[in-house]
């Protein structure tokens, strides 16, 4: 249960991060987390702030291990890109719609790209957030705010509003 309510938006957070090799960090992400379940105290929030954490952590460790190892070859990489069994219409849509925001997203300066993605898409609060970035609450609420207000400028939209923001996903 606590893997389909945090997963989606922590996948996203990592693509953000780390683009295609995301599925791989998060498996390597959700493989700690099970590990370390018993020493979790906290509530729905705490447990969001706490994944976020460590799928950040683990996403880090990837970009760091990708400096040193050079890139698959295209050949591995056309194989390892084989097509899944389900295939739909809304499936297309909905991931063309997300790849399109993961990349606006990904053409902020990195402190913005991580709050947005850690505030709107995983959904936690200023100070979680700012718990998994290292950083006080009024810089990422700041660093959110001036990413959303980049994005609305690219998107040409009259400006960032301060209504609750929902996650990636959720429905209206």
């Amino acid at each position: 249960m606590a893997y389909r309510f945090v997963q989606p938006g922590l996948l996203a957070y990592v693509r953000g991060l780390v683009g295609d090799d995301a599925e791989d960090v998060m498996s390597d992400a959700w493989l700690e987390i099970a590990r370390d379940l018993g020493r979790f105290k906290g509530d729905g929030a705490g447990f969001r702030g706490w994944t976020a954490t460590i799928a950040r952590h683990r996403a880090l460790d990837h970009l760091r291990r990708q400096r040193v190892r050079p890139r698959p070859s295209a050949l591995e990489q056309d194989v390892l890109d084989l097509p899944g069994p389900q295939s739909t219409y809304d499936q297309a849509m909905e991931a063309l719609s997300t790849e399109y925001a993961l990349e606006l997203v990904g053409g902020l300066p990195r402190d913005q790209a991580e709050a947005v993605l850690l505030r709107v898409v995983v959904g936690l609060d200023g100070p979680a957030a700012a718990r998994v970035l290292g950083k006080r609450p009024g810089a990422v609420r700041t660093a959110a705010y001036r990413g959303l207000k980049r994005l609305a400028r690219q998107l040409g939209a009259d400006g960032v509003t301060d209504e609750p923001s929902r996650t990636l996903g959720e429905s209206t």
